[in-house]
């Protein structure tokens, strides 16, 4: 099965990747010519256009920054549905918006061609290490037929249902996401500003209910130490989620107003210049607001997660009998 990949950006460059490692024969595109050289001096053929990769392959898979680039490299002159044959089948692995989703399915279905939303969840590090969620829309029939392909990007493609079920489940993950941020830097400042120390606190709330679901697990990469470079995702691809969430509220007349908050605080830190820093990095608004700062250093937190492992090694662990004498 030939196989063509167009996006090769955080995400993309990775799930091309793990396709050639998998075996399979590969045609790439990006709008960076050199983004591809991996993946062809990895023995992959580079085309010039989206039609000419779907000219010369049987499935393709775009992973793009949003709507806008998708419709444009699905629908453009030199596009997907100007090279896909009947029968030939396209995924989009964008976060994209649910109608777009729909309205380029309805004109890929009229010429023949299968088209599948396939959202995926897990990070860059999950696309490096093939440790990623693909919620897929579609023809379920397709899905299934096209799984050993799906399972050399991610190892949990799950169909969800119908064309945009893929995006709708994204949009709702990614959006909870921000909204449990958003509340986490909210109570965090108040417990700092209370006179707690950051690390006590952090170590003290995952061993409550909430802690053991893991909900705070995450604040030590970016949240505690004041780190938000390199971004592990975008602020400004955040941005990009939440509103898509919120449209799709609009759309569907569902209130939403936590994720409007938490939509306000990305555009906040998106109107500061923080588009390309880490996503957590809109934290800091509320650090202000409440003027306190929290900063906990890498030693502290390390050995934090060590005495963490080490503790729950012997927790784990079953007592020795005693001997009957």
């Amino acid at each position: 099965m030939k196989i063509g990949f167009i996006g090769l950006g955080t995400m993309g460059r990775h799930m091309a990747s793990n396709l050639i490692k998998a075996g399979h024969g590969l045609v790439v595109h990006d709008v960076r010519r050199e983004a591809a050289a991996p993946h062809r001096e990895a023995g992959a053929r580079w085309a010039e256009t989206p039609r000419a990769v779907a000219e010369a392959t049987d499935v393709v898979f775009t992973s793009l920054p949003g709507p806008p680039e998708v419709e444009a490299v699905a629908l453009g002159e030199q596009g997907l549905l100007a090279g896909l044959a009947a029968g030939k089948v396209y995924f989009d692995l964008t976060t994209n918006a649910p109608a777009l989703v729909r309205r380029i399915h309805g004109l890929f279905e009229a010429r023949g061609i299968h088209m599948l939303d396939a959202p995926v969840s897990g990070g860059p590090r999950g696309a490096e290490t093939r440790r990623l969620a693909l919620w897929v829309g579609g023809d379920e029939a397709v899905f299934e037929r096209h799984r050993p392909v799906l399972d050399a990007i991610g190892d949990q493609p799950y169909y969800v249902g119908p064309i945009g079920a893929g995006s709708i489940a994204k949009l709702v993950h990614n959006c909870a996401g921000y909204v449990i941020q958003t509340a986490l830097a909210e109570v965090f400042t108040l417990g700092a500003k209370a006179g707690v120390d950051p690390l006590a606190l952090w170590k003290a709330v995952r061993q409550g209910a909430a802690g053991r679901r893991r909900t705070f697990d995450g604040l030590v990469d970016q949240f505690l130490p004041g780190r938000f470079e390199p971004a592990a995702f975008t602020l400004r691809l955040a941005h990009k989620d939440v509103t898509l969430a919120t449209a799709l509220g609009r759309e569907h007349k569902v209130p939403m107003r936590l994720a409007n908050l938490a939509l306000e605080e990305l555009t906040e830190a998106l109107n500061r210049g923080w588009g390309e820093r880490d996503s957590r990095v809109a934290m800091l608004l509320q650090e202000e607001r409440a003027g306190v700062e929290i900063r906990v250093p890498d030693t502290a937190i390390r050995q934090a997660l060590e005495l963490d492992q080490h503790t729950a090694g012997h927790v784990g662990r079953k007592r020795p009998r005693p001997r009957r004498r």
